[in-house]
């Protein structure tokens, strides 16, 4: 019979809701982050003695992500996951590894007599901002990125030429809506990033290939997009997208005597095409751990 053996494990505290204000001025500025800690080194006695003697608590894990965000600052989440994580890995035996996974919420000041409010904001109803903080011994790696950015074309978007089989019922279109909820995530090869500029450039160039592509599939839009990132950034030498296809169906209007020319549409939120791709350059470096998410990490 063969032996049972403790297998990977990890453990931390998942989804801290801080919010941190800097009031030093007048004009206030707010971070609003969902900052999950996660730990990896020998926690073998843990499992099999129930020995917790090298088992950082998770409530101190907490204790010290809300602590950061006021000696550490928090302005980059990149910078700030950073920090976590070499404190773990540099200040905590036996902890050998720390991922720091964080989503950001945008806020947008608040309209009065015209000008921004210095007080007073309107949450943010675009996408989700998402960085994921990796220190070993052997390296550091950043994965920055978004989830949730919903963004649509009304044309520029063919389907045809597919594979078919007795099955097929899918008519060939050369003119449909496109749209996804896009999730994006890029690998850095250096830690010495000006993370601000860099994330909304990112964005941007992403939007605008969406935008402008004549797309023949998305596979294909997909590819365009991460292509113009690494393109311009060298810092960047992967990015991973993930896009739900959110379908829109031309609603008949037949029966009512209507004629319907791709102006009124069913949206459809289930069951979706999900496409993903992977864009890298052939010379990036070993991921190493780089993708070795926390949260999910079973499922």
């Amino acid at each position: 019979m063969s032996g049972i053996i403790l297998g990977e494990n990890q453990y931390g505290k998942a989804e801290n809701r801080i919010v941190r204000i800097y009031r030093d001025t007048p004009r206030h500025e707010i971070h609003d982050v969902n900052v999950s800690t996660c730990l990896r080194g020998d926690f073998s006695a843990a499992h099999l003695e129930g020995d917790q003697s090298d088992v950082l608590p998770t409530d101190t894990q907490k204790q010290t992500a809300y602590a950061y965000a006021k000696e550490k600052a928090l302005r980059s989440i990149e910078d700030y996951g950073l920090a976590l994580a070499r404190h773990f890995v540099h200040d905590v035996a036996p902890v050998t590894a720390a991922r720091i996974e964080i989503d950001e919420y945008a806020w947008e000041r608040a309209e009065v007599n015209g000008a921004g409010h210095d007080h007073t904001w309107v949450r943010k109803g675009q996408e989700v901002r998402t960085a994921a903080v990796t220190v070993d011994a052997d390296g550091e790696w950043v994965v920055a990125g978004f989830k949730d950015l919903v963004i649509l074309k009304s044309t520029g978007s063919e389907f045809a030429g597919f594979l078919t089989d007795p099955y097929t019922v899918l008519e060939p279109t050369h003119d449909r809506v496109m749209a996804t909820s896009l999730v994006a995530q890029w690998r850095f090869d250096t830690t010495e990033v000006a993370w601000e500029p860099t994330y909304v450039d990112v964005k941007a160039r992403l939007i605008e290939q969406f935008a402008v592509v004549q797309s023949l599939a998305l596979q294909q839009t997909l590819f365009h997009m991460g292509r113009a990132v690494l393109e311009h950034h060298p810092e960047i030498v992967e990015i991973r997208l993930s896009a739900p296809n959110k379908h829109h169906f031309p609603y008949d209007l037949a029966p009512f005597g209507i004629d319907n020319h791709n102006e009124v549409f069913h949206a459809d939120d289930r069951p979706y095409g999900l496409i993903q791709a992977t864009v890298t350059r052939d010379d990036a470096p070993p991921a190493g751990p780089a993708w070795d998410v926390q949260r999910g990490w079973l499922g």
